[in-house]
């Protein structure tokens, strides 16, 4: 009968050490990923903190609301399939934020917006991400996130329609759009 005891408790202490072995994997795991994402979280802060009058980092939720375009807003264009702010994309949207500084009643919806090529889904993707950054060149020159809000129309709301190399570029574009609150 002892024998029978020591076969039937080995596999069992076998199963328990494997056991707790790969809860003490997992929990290390776990603390791991903790760890990461308190290392993004206070990087994102630290970011935050340095930015004038900007304690919070969400945009204003402004869905809904009536935007128009206003001739002091100009847009930005985007090089095929980027969303990286170019040197001439930057200076018009530095005249941009200045006026949305001066204008400080005004809140903005920047729509992002691409040429006809490409799915409609990578479209939308690309759109937002050049919203987005424009949203983030305008909260880097001052201008708060509780007055912007991001959206993408894609390839959905050309400027032009014909299939050339100058319209692709002009549909490749940011448009700031505002409204008066109040």
């Amino acid at each position: 009968m002892n024998t029978n005891i020591r076969l039937t408790a080995i596999p069992l202490i076998a199963i328990l050490f494997l056991s707790s072995a790969c809860t003490s994997a997992s929990s290390k795991a776990a603390k791991d990923r903790a760890a990461k994402n308190a290392a993004k979280t206070a990087a994102g802060d630290a970011f935050d903190a340095g930015l004038p009058g900007e304690a919070e980092v969400t945009e204003a939720s402004l869905r809904g609301k009536h935007f128009q375009a206003f001739p002091s807003l100009a847009a930005a264009h985007f090089d095929y399939d980027q969303a990286v702010l170019s040197e001439e994309a930057r200076i018009a949207l530095k005249a941009n934020a200045a006026w949305l500084k001066a204008n400080g009643k005004v809140e903005v919806q920047i729509q992002g917006h691409s040429d006809e090529r490409g799915t409609v889904a990578y479209n939308l993707a690309l759109g937002q991400k050049r919203a987005r950054a424009v949203r983030d060149y305008y909260r880097a020159l001052g201008v708060s996130m509780r007055r912007m809000s991001t959206i993408s129309y894609g390839k959905e709301k050309p400027d032009c329609q014909e299939s050339s190399a100058s319209c692709w570029h002009r549909n490749r574009r940011s448009e700031t759009r505002a409204r008066v609150n109040g």
